[in-house]
């Protein structure tokens, strides 16, 4: 039997048609027929069926409609017309519950704007769980950051109206001046913080980094970076944008306070590890490249696991030749990952004039235990390479995907992941103020999740900060 489709959720599209329900309006006993269609996010159009209509009055009606088989009542709403209505009988919006209407017609689901106060009570009793030295830190912080930004914010003012050039060279005089001692205060916050916490188990971090937080939240909100780690669009911290932001290495920020934030954000050694990283994959490639023996005209073969935005790629194709000495695989499980970095290849290409060898495959890396997941199906590797994924891998499913990635690396060739050590000086930062958790691990740990294999050449490097280690994994198998 072949299963009805699903309509589609292009709900503003000329051309998508929206669930059209059979449903009743409901005045005291009285119930009347209607057809009730998708007009906004919190409103429904309706129309009458024939030889029905209802008499539009002040007075509150219910709305009865079919969700998953049962017949819910929906209410009280009120009846609006007016010259909008495209032809309707009217637009039906409700006056207590408020209905979300995308979730009621696609996704059967009854979901009402009021739903989060429900876990307001929980929400408000965390608080109780929070230590008082805790409390006073972060209010006498709260305080200290609404000074610094009210006097940023007035200099803002008194220079706004200045023509572009002069408020950018103000600008930059107010951030190498009040802004160094800014930047230097604000350092010592998040030392004190470390301090502070550095004895806190799990259960409190995940409390006391909630409540900072909300405490917090308007401040978090002036920095570009740490507005995305904490409200993750994408549904998941360190997305390809993310990613982006740290590589740039530039200050966003519409306002001085906010370049600040900004500023400091990028710099810390979590974020350099990031950019050293990058310098890292190069160098370990040209040299591989230089001494790994190939067949005549074979081209060595790369697969870069949960890619990202890919930037590296500009440091490895740096000549037309370089173009011609790889085949490039590129995973990630975002497509909107793959397109950043298709896009970023192509002004690569554009400014060599050379046309790069890059496969992109939109899957998830759990999806690769079971099979190969390439279009073309090229079978071994001789480089593969993993910067920012281990960090989010439980220790069952890391130890899974590395031995898989062993396994898809020719005689001779080379494993590179990374993963963020315990002694990574940024993570209460990344923590309290970013909302981003990673799994941090010791050089024994990262290396348990090889298993023992007697063509495992294995060691751990780390970039200069210090915060990221890496393992180098050989298959050294010899090349015939």
């Amino acid at each position: 039997m072949e299963t009805a489709k699903k309509p589609l959720r292009v709900i503003d599209s000329n051309t998508e048609v929206s669930p059209q329900e059979k449903a009743f309006l409901v005045h005291g006993t009285k119930k009347f027929p209607i057809y009730a269609e998708y007009a906004s996010k919190y409103s429904l159009f309706f129309r009458h069926e024939k030889n029905h209509h209802i008499v539009v009055t002040d007075k509150p009606l219910n709305l009865l409609i079919q969700n998953n088989g049962d017949s819910v009542e929906l209410g009280p709403c009120r009846v609006l017309t007016g010259p909008d209505l495209n032809g309707y009988a009217g637009r039906l919006v409700f006056t207590k519950n408020v209905y979300d209407i995308q979730s009621l017609l696609w996704d059967k689901k009854i979901v009402d704007l009021q739903s989060a106060f429900k876990g307001l009570p929980a929400i408000l009793e965390r608080k109780s769980k929070i230590r008082k030295f805790f409390k006073n830190f972060t209010a006498d912080l709260a305080y200290d950051l609404s000074a610094y930004k009210k006097i940023f914010d007035d200099l803002d003012s008194q220079y706004r109206e200045e023509p572009k050039e002069v408020k950018t060279s103000v600008q930059r005089a107010i951030i190498d001046s009040e802004g160094r001692k800014f930047i230097k205060f604000f350092h010592e916050t998040v030392e004190e913080l470390n301090s502070i916490v550095a004895g806190f188990s799990q259960e409190e971090h995940q409390q006391h980094g909630y409540y900072f937080r909300k405490q917090l939240w308007n401040f978090i909100m002036c920095c570009a970076l740490m507005t995305r780690t904490n409200l993750k669009p994408r549904g998941y911290a360190g997305d390809s944008a993310m990613m982006k932001m740290i590589y740039l290495d530039d200050f966003q920020g519409e306002t001085t306070f906010c370049k600040l934030m900004q500023e400091y954000t990028i710099k810390v050694p979590a974020a350099q590890s990031v950019r050293n990283r990058r310098t890292l994959i190069m160098d370990m490639l040209h040299k591989f490249s230089r001494t790994h023996c190939l067949a005549r005209q074979e081209k060595i073969k790369i697969l870069s696991i949960a890619c990202g935005p890919a930037f590296e790629i500009e440091d490895i194709l740096r000549s037309p030749d370089e173009f011609e000495k790889y085949h490039f695989t590129l995973l990630d499980q975002d497509p909107r990952a793959l397109k950043d970095a298709a896009e970023f290849v192509s002004d690569i290409e554009k400014k060599f004039d050379a046309s790069a060898c890059i496969d992109y495959v939109n899957t998830s890396v759990r999806l690769m235990l079971g099979k190969t997941p390439f279009k073309n199906d090229p079978g071994k590797f001789h480089f593969i390479y993993s910067m920012g994924l281990f960090d989010y891998l439980s220790t069952p499913v890391a130890t899974a995907i590395i031995n898989k990635l062993f396994q898809l690396l020719v005689p001779g060739g080379k494993l590179v992941v990374g993963n963020f050590h315990v002694s990574n000086p940024s993570k209460h930062f990344m923590e309290y103020w970013g909302d981003w958790h990673l799994i941090h691990r010791t050089e024994q740990e990262f290396k348990n999740l090889l298993s023992e294999s007697s063509t495992a050449e294995v060691s751990v490097i780390f970039e200069d900060t210090g915060s990221q280690m890496f393992l180098d994994i050989k298959n050294h198998k010899t090349c015939h």
